[in-house]
């Protein structure tokens, strides 16, 4: 199997607006050119179209995250590097998608990009914190919502300080020193 061949779940972590979204695709442009297979699985749109209908409650997040590590691995284990932005708020919920890829025998990397959430609210991509301020939400992540950042992650991002293109090659290099790039 070559190196373009073989699969790996990519999970990028962190707030809202953190920059997730666009580092996966910065990433998955690259890896394209390089003959890889590449999915991104946005959270916006696993939302609207495989997980419908679930709220925002812990329960809810636990099995959206689940679903999509389902999905990740289906894809990882037939030769997709899948790309997962997505927020993953609790540990328990992104232990066990490792798990699960540990047990398939697939490759996992857990990324975290740590953006402080006072960069991520200047930032604000989908104006949710301009609503939660407003008292328009609530329950919005680091907010008033907990989020549970990794504690040893493969890679820890910090795109607040780097370009998008800086994160991506972070992330490009990490996948090349554990062979997969």
């Amino acid at each position: 199997m070559s190196v373009s061949d073989q699969g790996a779940t990519v999970w990028l972590t962190g707030l809202p607006s953190a920059g997730k979204t666009t580092i996966a695709y910065a990433l998955a442009e690259r890896l394209r050119a390089e003959g890889h297979r590449v999915e991104v699985l946005d959270g916006d749109e696993i939302r609207e179209f495989l997980s419908a209908g679930l709220g925002f409650t812990r329960e809810d997040r636990h099995t959206n995250v689940q679903r999509i590590g389902f999905v990740a691995e289906l894809l990882a284990s037939n030769g997709v590097k899948a790309l997962v932005p997505v927020i993953a708020p609790f540990a328990d919920s992104r232990e066990a998608v490792r798990k699960r890829h540990a047990a398939e025998g697939t490759s996992y990397l857990e990324v975290h990009v740590a953006t402080p959430v006072e960069v991520c609210s200047e930032r604000d991509v989908k104006g949710l914190y301009a609503k939660q301020a407003a008292g328009e939400i609530s329950g919005l992540t680091g907010v008033d919502d907990p989020y549970e950042a990794p504690d040893s992650p493969d890679l820890r991002i910090e795109s607040h300080t780097q370009t998008v293109q800086e994160s991506a090659s972070a992330l490009h290099a990490l996948l090349t020193e554990r062979g997969l790039a």
